[in-house]
């Protein structure tokens, strides 16, 4: 049959590449190893020969499709099955074309970007409480040391932020993407900020405000289900954590100008937020980013860093700190991605299995591209341009020393 030919092909080709820990079982009891290994790492079995067009084009957004969809079923620790798939990807595509790191963009509007944060962030509390820390910090964790459990890297993370915009008792915050409020509710407890939190998840929105009310904080912590563009009022300090990514690259001049439109003259701000590392702004590569946009971050976009200091310049910014995280995202996925693993029985019972499919695909991977350089992590501190430079502190003394 044509198709027996062309996957025999196509499993040759690959074998003179790469030796891979790979196993493949088709529907007729054929098996087709990919190396020279007693026991492969993942075992790929195919329930039927429609499933075959998948793995023939094996792009990252072909076998996601096919794993979340239940075209194909897969064995193997999923960090080694998110590995095996890379490796079948870079062995068998081109790296170009439409399997290059494509920049794409898309509208955006508080309708449409309403709607996106309610698929990703309303698909349970008790989903996310199950592989987050205790507190909820759904970002980037930060390991001073690098062996401090999760709960503790978050908990420094948060604090890392707040010291490094020299949050002062009494000052008034705004935190756009709050989540569900551990930043907002640390800043008023420990730093003693008064604190405005928004959000447009109904689910966090809910959880957060319930977070407020049990801390006793009803007077110095507002949590708002509101669009950042409808936001009035000024700040002495902003934070937004792991939300410009659904801003869009064509609203990056506008985001920053409406921060800048917010902070009081002598107000400080922070963006926390995942990069590209393609100059061009262009997607994981492989189809990865075609993979995330459609089952995970619809109309997510992502800016190279040079993107970022630039549209915030053009939006009237002043930026004077830059720290790349990217190394405590790998981190931080991969602790996400072990835990999804450790309590999948009990995830399963507050998701279906496809969602389960996805969030598992998701979060390894994401270890995978952060750990590859392939997506990376700032932290901008700015501030409004043009202002004296002898109000800017001399080193970064104060964020260390604080810490001590």
């Amino acid at each position: 049959m044509f198709w027996e030919k062309k996957l025999e092909n196509w499993v040759n080709e690959v074998r003179h590449r790469a030796a891979l820990p790979l196993r493949l079982e088709l529907w007729n009891g054929q098996k087709f190893d990919f190396g020279s290994y007693a026991t492969p790492d993942v075992t790929v079995r195919v329930p039927h020969a429609s499933a075959l067009t998948y793995l023939l084009t094996p792009s990252l957004a072909n076998l996601g499709e096919a794993y979340v969809e239940g075209k194909i079923e897969v064995e193997g620790k999923i960090r080694e099955i998110i590995a095996v798939g890379n490796a079948l990807a870079a062995n068998t595509l081109k790296a170009d074309g439409k399997f290059s790191r494509i920049t794409r963009t898309f509208r955006h509007n508080k309708e449409k970007d309403a709607e996106a944060i309610r698929y990703h962030y309303d698909v349970s509390n008790d989903f996310y409480k199950l592989w987050l820390d205790q507190n909820m910090v759904y970002s980037c964790a930060y390991f001073e040391n690098g062996d401090e459990d999760l709960d503790t890297a978050q908990l420094k993370k948060i604090d890392h932020i707040l010291t490094k915009i020299q949050v002062q008792p009494g000052q008034t915050l705004l935190d756009i993407g709050c989540g569900w409020g551990a930043l907002v509710l640390r800043a008023a407890q420990k730093f003693g900020a008064k604190c405005v939190g928004i959000t447009l998840s109904e689910n966090q929105y809910a959880l957060a405000k319930e977070r407020v009310k049990q801390a006793g904080l009803e007077d110095r912590v507002e949590i708002r289900l509101q669009d950042y563009r409808d936001i009035t009022g000024s700040f002495d300090r902003i934070t937004s954590v792991g939300m410009f990514e659904h801003v869009g690259l064509n609203n990056l001049p506008m985001y920053f100008s409406r921060i800048r439109s917010l902070l009081t003259d002598d107000g400080i701000a922070m963006n926390h937020g995942i990069t590209t590392t393609d100059i061009d702004n262009g997607e994981s590569p492989y189809g990865g980013g075609e993979f995330i946009d459609k089952y995970v971050f619809p109309h997510g976009e992502l800016p190279h860093i040079g993107m970022v200091l630039k549209t915030m310049q053009e939006g009237g910014l002043e930026v004077f700190d830059v720290e790349n995280l990217r190394r405590h995202y790998a981190k931080t996925c991969g602790i996400w991605a072990d835990n999804l693993e450790a309590r999948a029985d009990e995830v399963r019972k507050t998701v279906d299995d496809r969602r389960f499919r996805i969030w598992r695909v998701y979060l390894a991977g994401s270890s995978y591209g952060f750990e590859r350089d392939w997506v990376s992590l700032y932290q901008v501190v700015c501030r409004k341009a043009g202002r004296s430079a002898s109000t800017l502190p001399w080193s970064r003394d104060y964020i260390y020393q604080a810490a001590q």
